[in-house]
């Protein structure tokens, strides 16, 4: 059963999802529902020997595209809905092992091109409004499904903070003509003190405002609206960009280092192109190579963030992290 309730306090939807209480947890290698189909072996989700990359609708869907009707009938206090979407999943490889930091750049880019494609497509639909595309890694982050893979929930309404950010890039453009995060963009390179990467096309940095302490925005240097008005060097750059900031974080502390990865960029309900900025986020949970960052009360309960670290002490450290003779974009 899915279906979407109201929060009035906080006026946003929550999805629930009961289904999903009897999704796959960590299966052994052989058992993996992700990886090819083998001779003999047990059923998975991709019916074929081999493959590059594929996509999929998610068997444990929190949004589907023929939802039922609500479990419950709602009022005036409390209304539900159906939980109307789509989610997908996206295999990066066949290899069970390894993470995306294990792809090459062409691979990378073709992950890119893949992602374009579902963003179009899924917001093609008309009750489709915001396209999310993320990536979760790591048993800390509560993964269950080791093989390397990413997601894409196709969502019927804004979710609210992407919402707020959008208000904010609004506000700012209504103030000064400019676009909100172009200027954090360019504040960024001016200061240069949290910057982690540079490439012709894309900028990487814990931003001045962290809430975790590893956090790595990758912004395009120019406005860019979507993953969809990015020309073919901007996708083969971003691949180089992506696969910089990748190796940095599993050569911080010689480990692979877990992490949400979200894609942000422009609504599919018909905003223009100046509403929004596409960028990626990664927000590793480590403060330390032992310790973890957990959102207790004051983050879960008052929605205040305490970051424990400066944001440019832990740039400086991303910024040395490169493994000799494999960095992929030139440092600052």
């Amino acid at each position: 059963m899915s279906e979407l309730r109201w929060h009035p306090l906080l006026r946003e939807w929550v999805i629930t999802a009961t289904e999903r209480q009897e999704r796959t947890f960590l299966p052994p290698p052989g058992y993996c529902p992700l990886c090819p189909q083998r001779p003999g072996g047990p059923p998975t989700e991709i019916p074929a020997p081999t493959f590059h990359i594929v996509t999929f609708q998610n068997r444990f869907p929190s949004l589907r595209p023929d939802p039922p009707l609500p479990a419950v009938a709602g009022n005036d206090l409390h209304p539900v809905a159906p939980a109307a979407g789509v989610c997908e999943v996206i295999v990066y490889t066949p290899e069970h092992e390894g993470s995306l930091t294990d792809r090459s750049v062409d691979e990378i880019e073709d992950l890119i091109w893949v992602w374009t494609d579902r963003y179009q497509e899924l917001g093609a639909r008309p009750e489709i409004r915001y396209v999310f595309i993320f990536e979760n890694k790591g048993e800390v982050i509560g993964v269950t499904l080791h093989h390397p893979h990413g997601q894409i929930y196709a969502f019927p309404f804004l979710p609210p903070r992407l919402e707020r950010e959008l208000e904010s890039i609004a506000a700012h453009r209504a103030r000064t003509g400019r676009c909100l995060v172009c200027d954090v963009v360019a504040d960024e390179e001016r200061d240069g003190r949290r910057m982690v990467a540079r490439s012709e096309h894309f900028t990487a940095a814990v931003p001045f405002f962290a809430r975790w302490p590893y956090e790595v925005h990758l912004w395009s240097r120019a406005h860019r609206p979507s993953l969809a008005a990015l020309a073919p060097e901007e996708r083969r750059d971003l691949a180089r960009a992506l696969k910089t900031v990748l190796l940095k974080y599993d050569h911080l502390w010689g480990l692979s280092m877990p992490y949400m990865m979200v894609l942000k960029q422009l609504p599919t309900d018909g905003r223009p192109p100046e509403a929004d900025h596409f960028r990626i986020e990664f927000y590793p949970p480590h403060r330390t190579r032992e310790k973890l960052k957990f959102l207790a009360s004051v983050e879960s309960g008052a929605g205040t963030f305490i970051n424990d670290t400066l944001a440019e002490e832990k740039a400086a450290e991303l910024r040395a992290a490169a493994p000799a003779g494999t960095a992929v974009i030139e440092g600052i």
